[in-house]
């Protein structure tokens, strides 16, 4: 499936979820960016990456040279109907990696003479192949090079790019049922897959401290499942000490182990926020919101 294909399928399966607990992480998320785009310099281009259809996002207070990115090829109608703007738009893959992660596992499904390989050896050639792959977030280094942005919002997007390239995977495999059939969370590739995610979240990030822009930026930090009463603590590390609960929780780490504030060692830091957010019946996510000067 494509990446377009798969981000449409993806944002309208989050639109059509219920929102009614939703309520206090929207007013976080649009004070959050909302500060970033009013003290945005006006002379310089704003990106937002992960655009979306907006929900976040309070696009009123973007400047008129603030562009949109997101691949899903609905995100700018979306954005238009919710805010009455139809901003300048690039729909490429902003992590360079998506697109060559596909390509190489379709290749593993198919023998040199054209047969196809069992599912079996196609998986365990693709633990092989994968540390060869390096992603390199080409089109945004090119665009940031160019346009030379004075901020860039980054709309809680870096928890979504190991979902992405999971179910990118699952497709070429066949579904995600079929997919959990074959790997085991501690089989090799699923090993050699968070290594990967962990090459394309230290590769963005990179691009974003290099970048010479202000950044503001929310992500999930951890995804906690189940109906526990959930607190949180100081901030620590191990950053799982922070969250607090009388019972034993199954988390889920979205950013594969990378630590955001690390990767920004040396710059100032504007803002640090974090919160609960339910996404769902028994889903809850701890988002962590980090601003930083150019």
């Amino acid at each position: 499936m494509s990446l377009s294909k798969l981000l449409a399928r993806e944002q309208r399966a989050f639109l059509h979820r219920s929102r009614g607990p939703w309520g206090p992480h929207l007013a976080k998320a649009r004070a959050f960016f909302g500060e970033g785009l009013k003290g945005a310099d006006s002379g310089r281009p704003v990106l937002i990456l992960g655009a979306g259809s907006g929900l976040e996002l309070p696009w009123g207070l973007a400047p008129k040279n603030t562009v949109g990115w997101d691949a899903d090829p609905w995100s700018r109608w979306r954005t238009c109907l919710r805010h009455q703007r139809f901003p300048e738009w690039v729909f490429d893959d902003f992590t360079g990696g998506i697109a060559e992660l596909e390509a190489t596992a379709r290749r593993t499904l198919m023998l040199p003479t054209g047969r196809s390989r069992p599912t079996e050896r196609a998986l365990q050639r693709l633990a092989g192949l994968l540390p060869s792959l390096k992603p390199v977030p080409r089109s945004l280094t090119e665009w940031v090079a160019l346009r030379r942005p004075g901020t860039i919002v980054v709309a809680n997007v870096l928890g979504q790019i190991g979902s992405v390239a999971q179910r990118t995977l699952e497709s070429t495999f066949g579904g995600a049922e079929a997919w959990a059939a074959h790997v085991e969370p501690t089989d090799p590739l699923a090993v050699e897959v968070e290594a990967w995610i962990r090459r394309v979240l230290e590769a963005f990030l990179k691009c974003l401290r290099e970048s010479g822009a202000e950044v503001w930026m929310i992500h999930d930090r951890a995804v906690i499942w189940g109906h526990s009463s959930i607190t949180l603590g100081p901030p620590r590390d191990p950053w799982l000490d922070q969250i607090q609960s009388q019972v034993a929780l199954e988390v889920s780490d979205p950013l594969c182990g990378i630590d955001v504030r690390a990767n920004f060692l040396g710059k100032h830091e504007l803002r640090f926020d974090r919160w609960l957010w339910p996404v769902g019946t028994g889903q809850l996510h701890m988002m962590e919101a980090l601003a930083y000067s150019s």
